[in-house]
């Protein structure tokens, strides 16, 4: 019998014989511990707990036969397409954009982007995820509907680290041959990510509004230059002035499609054609800067970002689904370059499911370098968790369980066939467990989930919201279908021509 530690004074949970995953210790065979929590902070963790004497007994909860990890980071999602999860298939990423991004579609109604936001929230939650970074596109710009999104954020009680996407280029003008192949007549109907908003500084607005109003605990601010190629330098110098300033993390696209390193290869080559060393004579790189996505870089141009403490977000789901090939996991890994894991537009993912992105951050990392290197396991384990704290600037606050660190948690049942029999817990978080053991989610020191039951909010009645708001959701969705398919033969031909350019590298898998 392990003697008792006594229980930190302030301790409003006690949280018991769970196996927990720390910082340092045995990810396979995480050891039994207690956790001491005093309202949204971890007091310590012990292998052993007991009440001193005369000490008030706080909440307990007997977590024997239960794995307690911190909750997941999802470094890099967008909220704006939640409605659309199902819809496509076989779609490259260039003519997706038209499909999914807010360009395409009439503006929304708050009704809307309200149900959109509290559902996606909802299915982060039930898969352990306790932070979403949010990179959203509103456009055209609306206030209100910022305001909207903000709410629902804090009415689900999800932590969410937020970036308004926005560029100043037009999406014409940076996907390579649309002005050359499109009649143009067509052009009007080309866009992309984030296309510019006309006579509205969004950057001045973010940060009068959002950056200089009081602090909130679970809302976090980010900035969301939407890829280099469509951001000016000097849109860029501004972002990163913003950033540096306020000590925030910011998150850009890179080289999601081959079609987007053909870009850097056309338009830089002052830049030997890469947008990394671009950003690099910008002052742009280092460890405020994310970089979702990823695949297409170059060795070099990771060695530039492993030098400068700038980071990756992978989103492998998107990645496969959207075409754009299989990123460099293991040249990211040996180079030491920061590692977070996402799960990206529902519409290109359709998963918001931190399990799914782990077991494919594995098998990816296996099969697209056959090279002996890390094992792949514990690394989307630490992408799932550290490195996407770490990325959001948040590293001393979530994605560890350790004292200081915010109480984020999440609670499985190890009784589920997934951990039956326990042989290694990482590797079977990874690559057997889908979310379905998930029981217990907290953020913030409160129950979000409790008993697979979220706690916060209306769950059914977020569903009527949605179903409320679909008939014109589908009604915009089929017009905009319809629009694609008279522009189906430049797309196709403007796709082929991406396909059988040479930019020096190649992420997609070739017939021999």
């Amino acid at each position: 019998m392990v003697d008792s530690i006594p229980l930190p004074e302030g301790t409003t949970l006690w949280i018991a014989n769970a196996r927990v995953l720390v910082p340092g210790g045995d990810w396979h065979d995480p050891a039994v511990a207690d956790i001491a929590i005093r309202d949204d902070v971890i007091l310590g963790v012990a292998p052993r707990y007991g009440l001193r004497p005369g000490q008030i007994p706080p909440e307990k909860l007997d977590a024997t036969g239960h794995l307690v990890l911190p909750g997941f980071v999802n470094a890099h999602y967008h909220s704006h397409d939640v409605l659309a999860k199902g819809t496509l298939e076989q779609v490259p990423l260039e003519q997706w954009r038209l499909y999914a991004l807010p360009a395409q579609y009439p503006p929304r109604s708050k009704e809307e982007v309200r149900a959109r936001t509290l559902l996606g929230a909802l299915e982060c939650l039930r898969s352990g995820m306790t932070t979403v970074q949010d990179m959203l596109t509103l456009y055209p710009f609306d206030p209100e509907h910022l305001d909207t999104v903000m709410q629902a954020y804090e009415d689900v009680g999800i932590r969410v680290v937020f970036a308004l996407q926005y560029g100043d280029r037009k999406g014409l003008d940076t996907v390579p041959f649309w002005k050359e192949v499109f009649p143009p007549e067509y052009h009007h109907m080309l866009s992309s990510a984030a296309e510019p908003e006309k006579r509205f500084d969004l950057l001045d607005y973010f940060e009068k509004t959002c950056l200089q109003a009081p602090a909130k605990p679970l809302r976090h601010w980010a900035l969301g230059p939407s890829s280099p190629e469509r951001c000016t330098t000097g849109l860029m110098a501004r972002t990163m002035d913003l950033a540096k300033r306020y000590d925030l993390p910011v998150y850009s696209h890179i080289y999601e499609s081959k079609g987007m390193a053909l870009t850097a290869r056309q338009e830089l080559a002052q830049y030997g054609g890469s947008l990394i060393r671009r950003l690099h004579a910008e002052g742009c790189l280092g460890p405020h800067m994310n970089f979702a996505h990823s695949v297409w870089l170059a060795p070099d141009e990771i060695d530039l970002l492993a030098q400068a403490g700038a980071g990756t977000v992978l989103n492998p789901q998107g990645n496969l689904k959207m075409q754009c090939g299989l990123p460099p996991i293991k040249l990211l890994m040996r180079a030491g370059v920061r590692i977070g894991l996402g799960c990206d537009n529902c519409s290109c993912s359709d998963a918001q499911n931190m399990y799914a992105a782990m077991k494919l951050f594995s098998l990816l990392a296996v099969v697209s370098d056959l090279r002996k290197g890390p094992p792949p396991a514990m690394e989307a384990l630490k992408a799932a968790t550290e490195g996407g704290a770490d990325g959001a600037r948040l590293g001393d606050t979530i994605g560890r369980i350790a004292p200081g660190y915010q109480a984020d948690l999440s609670i499985l049942d190890l009784s589920d066939p997934s951990f039956v029999p326990l042989n290694s817990v990482a590797r079977q978080l990874v690559n057997i467990e889908g979310g379905r053991a998930v029981k217990h989610v907290m953020v913030g020191g409160r129950w979000v989930i409790r008993d697979r039951r979220v706690t916060t909010i209306d769950e059914a009645a977020v569903f009527e919201e949605v179903e409320a708001v679909m008939p014109t959701f589908r009604s915009d969705f089929e017009a905009i279908v319809q629009r694609i398919a008279t522009l189906q033969p430049w797309l196709d031909e403007a796709q082929e021509k991406m396909d059988a350019a040479d930019v020096g590298i190649e992420r997609l898998p070739r017939l021999s």
